[in-house]
């Protein structure tokens, strides 16, 4: 019987890359199912055609088949002659030792950064290819990666959200301190970031912090891409306060801390930071303010990192794989009702309360010396206000012209003396009692004494 056997070698491969992918072209399987599939398939080391040694494909390379073969058939899987072929594919001398000094000057700048501003520059042209900067550099000993031995460290799994909205990871990142308006400011960068997606819901340039500048990031978050299940934050004292756990807990989401000093369980946050730095962060230049630091920073994400291929989606986009989540919405008044924190002060007789250092004039003076209750919004603009009998008035900054020239109430008039005396001595209860006395005299004999 005559067997069956590829027409030549590129229906062999073909037939090898279908074998690999097994059951997953046959399959109908969600995005996560996928995800794991291919990672599992990734791990395995096969020998391909005319191969000598045995080797492993990585996950985007798997979906590029898995796509190819759904679009184009086993024709598709076949490797494709190079567009170049006949032509070598090595550096200009000038180039690669331009390439090599800009990688000996910033050694921890990433390969796609150094092409991208090389093209920018108009100094190399899109015929040289990130990977071919990268093997380049591999061939030299100039590539940023090690091998890690491992030594004294333990194994530890990747894990992932199963949907966008399902986790979001919440840091801040120290930047430079700089001379900004006639000062020196550091520089902070708080950004909220989806799990699944990698997709970054919030970002915000300030100069501190404090609890505040961290509601006021998620609020905005909230109000934009809706409430997560869970927030996945650092054990900082910035995410550990009071108002914070408040609101997650009215809005019905988890509050979640990482691990003291283990930045491995912030990985996908350290990763963020990691690329904001070497592509945005360390190359501002001259600025004028926080403004500006943060609308360049919020540059670079439309520009490079929402719409751009991650490798820890297989290659799709952050703002692709958001998209594709259900958003849980938050209404306004929900939002504001979540982020309001209410005290009790006693009103002064100069009819002015103090919340967080600072003094406010109450203007309804009979309320002078009573303790009130006030609010403060989180999602306004943190003015409290006084709640008195289903209403909300608003209260304003001390004037101390104004407020000096304000009538005090006058105190209450002691009450006028009784016209009877009244039996009241508290005294009585402090005496000790009368020692009893008899009460019939003894008759004495005055004859018989003497």
């Amino acid at each position: 019987m005559e067997t069956l056997s590829p027409r030549d070698h590129g229906e062999e491969v073909a037939l090898f890359r279908l074998g690999l992918l097994g059951q997953v072209v046959s399959r109908s399987l969600t995005r996560g199912e996928l995800a794991a599939e291919l990672r599992r398939i990734s791990r395995l080391h096969v020998r391909p055609p005319d191969g000598d040694t045995t080797r492993s494909y990585s996950p985007p390379t798997l979906e590029r088949w898995l796509y190819a073969f759904k679009k184009g058939g086993l024709a598709a899987l076949a490797p494709r002659a190079r567009s170049d072929r006949g032509r070598g594919r090595d550096l200009d001398p000038v180039l690669r030792d331009l390439l090599c000094d800009i990688r000996r000057e910033h050694p921890d700048v990433s390969v796609t950064l150094i092409v991208r501003t090389l093209r920018a520059d108009g100094r190399m042209g899109p015929e040289v290819t990130v990977c071919t900067v990268r093997r380049m550099y591999a061939e030299k000993g100039l590539s940023r990666v090690a091998a890690a031995d491992g030594k004294g460290e333990k194994a530890r799994l990747r894990w992932q959200a199963e949907r966008p909205g399902a986790i979001w990871h919440g840091d801040v990142c120290h930047g430079p301190t700089l001379a900004l308006e006639g000062r020196r400011t550091p520089v902070r960068v708080h950004a909220l970031l989806d799990d699944a997606s990698r997709f970054i819901v919030a970002l915000r340039v300030a100069d501190n912090e404090r609890e505040e500048t961290m509601l006021s990031l998620f609020s905005q978050a909230l109000m934009e891409h809706g409430k997560p299940d869970a927030l996945y934050l650092d054990n900082g004292s910035t995410y550990r306060g009071a108002i914070l756990q408040l609101a997650c807990g009215r809005l019905g989401t988890s509050l979640l801390h990482a691990k003291p000093y283990d930045a491995s369980a912030r990985g996908k946050m350290e990763r963020f930071w990691r690329r904001l730095r070497e592509e945005a962060l360390d190359h501002l230049g001259h600025v004028a303010s926080l403004a500006d630091i943060e609308s360049r920073l919020r540059t670079w994400l439309v520009r490079f990192y929402q719409g751009s291929p991650h490798a820890g989606l297989l290659g799709r986009a952050p703002a692709t794989v958001f998209s594709e989540g259900d958003k849980v919405l938050v209404s306004e008044d929900e939002l504001r009702a979540a982020l309001t924190v209410r005290t009790r002060r006693r009103v002064r007789r100069d009819s002015v309360v103090s919340v967080g250092g600072i003094e406010y004039e109450v203007p309804l003076g009979y309320l002078a010396g009573q303790v009130v209750t006030l609010a403060t919004s989180f999602f306004d603009d943190k003015q409290p206000v006084l709640e008195l009998d289903g209403k909300r008035i608003a209260l304003g900054p001390v004037d101390p012209v104004c407020n000096g020239r304000r009538r005090r109430p006058l105190r209450r008039a002691l009450p006028d003396k009784p016209t009877r005396p009244v039996d009241f001595d508290p005294g009585k209860s402090l005496r000790f009692p009368a020692p009893e006395t008899e009460t019939e005299t003894e008759e004495v004999d005055h004859d018989s004494v003497f």
